[in-house]
């Protein structure tokens, strides 16, 4: 397998097929890297270099017990790349990937990279404070942590057949293969990095690093998302943003790079050609 080993000794591990233009692609909680397959091929075919990793605890990536909050994902993110030396790089991030790729473009900056995209993303903040009323409750994440401490190949199961990607909407048909695979990638990692991970994608505040940003963002956020909810989310980011474009889409899952991934690919195609 190819692995990178970081300054704490975490070895992360990636793909990295094709040659170039780099896209490297940075997944959700608690997924690895296979669950961008759809894109990873479509965008080999075309002639990109596509280049995607487990983050730690995930996936094939060692299991730490510490390291799991954002500074470190964003720090692993770009000893992958400097390790690599890529040069104009594409960075797409879905879910809490896309704060990771918010992260590490605000700490780490923005000289080896052209573009990026947010899908479905985390950012700017999920949980509800003060600041930020329109957030979800600080119980919802508690939720999640008990159910995962509890059983966490059930809710491993519960996520993918209902809101994550829309199986629990009238008239939708679950796919089971789908949802036996995000069970395999989930139990694949480790139990304590998905339950710190949880902090890591809820109470991350990105505000400040999406107006450090300065390179142009296509920022994918669905109405119809079910975990990380499209108004306090897609359009945010894309307001603080200074270069973003922003496509709604009114229907789709928080899964939709998986459940449609020809219509995420084409507009992703779209954007990178421009």
């Amino acid at each position: 397998m190819s692995t990178i080993t970081t300054a704490d000794g975490t070895e992360i591990y990636y793909k990295d097929w094709g040659s170039g233009t780099p896209i490297v692609f940075s997944h959700g909680w608690p997924l690895s890297a296979d669950d961008w397959d759809a894109q990873m091929l479509f965008f080999v075919q075309r002639g990109y270099r596509v280049i995607a990793h487990d983050r730690r605890g995930h996936g094939r990536s060692s299991q730490p017990g510490d390291g799991h909050d954002m500074d470190h994902y964003a720090d692993d993110l770009a000893a992958l790349t400097a390790h690599l030396d890529l040069t104009d790089a594409i960075h797409i991030g879905h879910s809490t990937g896309g704060g990771e790729v918010v992260r590490y473009l605000a700490r780490h900056g923005e000289a080896r990279v052209s573009k990026a995209a947010l899908i479905n993303a985390v950012p700017p903040l999920m949980v509800k404070t003060g600041a930020n009323p329109e957030g979800l409750p600080q119980e919802v994440f508690d939720g999640f942590q008990a159910d995962l401490a509890a059983n966490r190949s059930q809710y491993y199961r519960d996520i993918p057949a209902g809101p994550f990607y829309g199986f629990n909407r009238p008239g939708v048909e679950p796919r089971e293969a789908l949802i036996q695979n995000w069970w395999r990638q989930g139990m694949m990692g480790g139990a304590k990095a998905h339950y710190d991970g949880v902090v890591a994608f809820s109470q991350t505040d990105f505000t400040d690093d999406l107006n450090k940003i300065t390179v142009p963002v296509l920022v994918m956020h669905s109405e119809d998302d079910q975990i990380v909810p499209y108004q306090n989310a897609g359009p945010l980011s894309a307001k603080l943003l200074q270069h973003a474009t922003l496509k709604t889409y009114h229907d789709l899952p928080h899964g939709m790079p998986t459940t449609h991934a020809e219509t995420i690919n084409s507009e992703l195609l779209t954007f990178l050609s421009d």
